[in-house]
């Protein structure tokens, strides 16, 4: 096993395996989410606290400013080289994070479109939205690339302008930078994806729980800040979950109890979508979690169902 990666849906616990993993397997571990690359954005992506980091070193935490447009493609280039340094130190790199194409790009050979951002273009697709609207765009993109125009909602339009800019600048739609075995990609030798899931009714008491906890620790000031700064609310970091709904409530568009009500639900819509993501990788190895299990017990556990899976198939699953 040259990589472990530990997935699952957003407040499962997985940070906290991953350290006991860590400790166990003597490991380093490598960030896999979308939020936590940004610098100031702390509370809301749940970045390991100083105990934390001082039980495991973290990578791919604060690699980009807040007014970046990181991409799937900077997070593969920068996995790569961690992974490389980890294992130069005789370690054993350990993925942690719900960001699913991180985690695909990182485990599997992806086929990823390096295109830069072009403003300019971004630019001339956001005054079309502006004019024409949202479905308008969507359309547009639906008679280039049928294929990505059916995965992405009408009025999602970032994602809609960032498969029209790969296809302006590689003449080729977004859709066809997948491998030709889909979308799972060729599973890397040495990888294994453990997968953590709680009963439903327990992961939506915790992420409502952990929703309370950002609040109390400030995430509302940690919003205004940014923004004092100078970051736009349109950038993809600001798009995030909670901090697009603080930044309505800081604008006077939604109340503070609004704002609360709508991060849990948004949360708990997108732990379902990382469920389902993950749910149809066949490369996942799924452990089913109870509440009163402990991060510790679970890394014993995750370590000897790996050993078991490898007795299995001979040692050539990935191998």
């Amino acid at each position: 096993m040259t990589l472990l990666a530990i997935v699952g849906p957003t407040a499962v616990g997985k940070t906290a395996v991953g350290i006991a993993l860590a400790e166990l397997l003597g490991g380093e571990l490598v960030s896999a989410d979308a939020v936590a690359v940004y610098t100031g954005l702390d509370i809301g992506s749940a970045k390991p606290d100083s105990a934390e980091r001082a039980r495991a070193r973290f990578h791919l935490i604060d690699v980009a400013n807040p007014s970046d447009d990181f991409s799937v493609a900077d997070f593969s280039r920068l996995a790569e080289s961690a992974f490389e340094e980890i294992r130069a130190r005789g370690k054993l790199p350990i993925l942690v994070g719900g960001t699913g194409l991180y985690v695909r790009s990182a485990c599997a050979t992806l086929s990823i479109p390096e295109v830069p951002a072009n403003e300019e273009f971004r630019a001339a697709c956001l005054a079309e939205v502006e004019t024409l609207g949202g479905p308008a765009l969507h359309a547009r993109l639906e008679n280039i690339d049928p294929l990505s125009a059916a995965k992405i909602q009408i009025n999602d339009a970032r994602r809609v302008i960032r498969a029209l800019e790969v296809f302006d600048a590689t003449g080729k739609p977004a859709s066809a930078f997948h491998t030709p075995e889909g979308i799972h990609g060729v599973p890397r030798p040495g990888a294994r994806i453990v997968g953590l899931r709680l009963p439903r009714a327990a992961l939506y008491s915790r992420i409502d729980a952990r929703v309370d906890a950002m609040l109390a620790a400030g995430f509302l000031g940690e919003v205004r800040t940014l923004l004092a700064k100078g970051i736009s609310r349109e950038t993809k970091a600001m798009q995030s979950l909670g901090y697009k709904h603080l930044v309505q409530f800081h604008n006077g568009e939604l109340t503070f109890d609004e704002a609360v009500a709508q991060i849990k639900r948004d949360t708990r819509r997108f732990a379902k979508r990382q469920l389902s993501w993950f749910g149809n990788d066949p490369n996942v190895f799924w452990i089913d979690i109870e509440e009163t299990d402990t991060a510790e017990a679970l890394a014993r556990r995750i370590v000897g169902e790996v050993t078991d899976e490898r007795a299995r198939t001979g040692g050539k699953n990935n191998e």
